[in-house]
């Protein structure tokens, strides 16, 4: 029997029962539950089977399919469209969504426009140039020539962190410091933001900016439709190298981006060579500066977050600058266990 009426179901996130039939569900469509997600939207047909299904991880859409018996129904749309409803009554209203790159047209038709693409990977946004109008607001600087980046997180701005941005400025006539935007560190994004724009203060020519939503965020780390996850952390990487170099490295005439080794964490250690591989195709040359030491070992953010866990500040103050360390004196009680 076919249906043409279908109920809207809500979960924020889905109780048990209903998620177990949700991931069920994904399964038959090549697609996977995503862990993050903080809402779902399904529409269910007569018999209690899911019909579509569309969910949400803070402005990321996530998870959209249709069962192959609802196909020219025109529930994506309709999905899509109370999840993006559900999301600007949130007040969110910068959307973005990932889908594989046969699905263009799909969501062109929805209202979203490309960021880039892999061979795996598309992704959108609801705003026509969102990225561009972003990347065209920041500053740049008085020079167009010999531009660097660094992209870090600062969890918290270590003296390490400290010892790279003064070594890569030495060798740029600007250097643009990108620190993360996500909310997903123990430090907010804001203080991790204000305590490097304070540490390398005296240092002329670095122009510090946020990422907003646009680099090593949720909305370039999808996994959940990719077959082979052995692979998803790859295709992660890929897309957001691409990102930087066709929208940031372009608008701002970056020619140089500089990490530090990492001889500890092999996660970081592979996105540095997946930089290597990539940013060299679009010209954008990859620096290493050996990492600062301390007491004969390389200075770590986990480090100091350690001494902090144990409410030992005093411990942190060879690890970073004074301004980072006179915050700790001030609020560094919040981050004891």
């Amino acid at each position: 029997m076919e249906y043409t009426n279908f109920y809207e179901e809500f979960g924020s996130p889905l109780n048990p029962r209903k998620r177990k039939k949700l991931e069920e569900f994904l399964a038959k469509q090549d697609l996977r539950y995503d862990e993050q997600i903080e809402e779902t939207c399904n529409l269910v047909d007569g018999d209690g089977n899911i019909a579509a299904t569309c969910s949400l991880h803070a402005n990321v859409l996530k998870c959209i399919a249709v069962s192959e018996n609802y196909q020219g129904y025109g529930l994506s749309p309709r999905v899509v469209t109370l999840m993006i409803n559900r999301a600007n009554e949130k007040g969110i209203k910068h959307l973005f969504l990932f889908t594989k790159p046969k699905n263009y047209q799909m969501f062109s038709d929805m209202g979203f426009y490309p960021i880039t693409q892999t061979e795996d990977i598309l992704l959108m946004e609801n705003e026509r140039n969102g990225i561009t109008r972003y990347i065209d607001s920041l500053p740049k600087g008085e020079s167009s020539e010999n531009i660097g980046a660094i992209v870090m997180n600062c969890n918290p701005f270590t003296n390490g962190h400290r010892y790279l941005v003064e070594t890569a400025a030495a060798q740029c006539d600007t250097l643009h410091l990108f620190v993360l935007s996500e909310d997903k560190s123990e430090f907010p994004a804001a203080v991790r933001y204000e305590l490097v724009k304070k540490g390398v203060a005296d240092i002329p020519n670095v122009i510090v900016h946020q990422t907003s939503d646009y680099l090593i965020s949720s909305a370039v780390f999808p996994t959940y439709f990719i077959k082979d996850i052995s692979k998803a952390e790859d295709a992660n990487c890929i897309l957001d190298l691409k990102i930087f170099c066709e929208h940031f490295a372009k608008k701002m005439n970056i020619t140089k981006r500089f990490v530090g080794t990492e001889p500890t964490c092999q996660v970081t250690n592979a996105y540095n060579q997946q930089m290597k591989a990539v940013l060299s195709s679009y010209g954008v040359e990859v620096v290493e500066i050996q990492r600062k030491e301390c007491d004969g070992r390389a200075i770590s953010a986990s480090v100091v977050r350690d001494y902090l866990h144990k409410g030992d500040i005093e411990g942190t103050k060879n690890l970073v600058p004074p301004t980072t360390y006179e915050y700790f004196e001030k609020e560094g009680y919040r981050y004891k266990k």
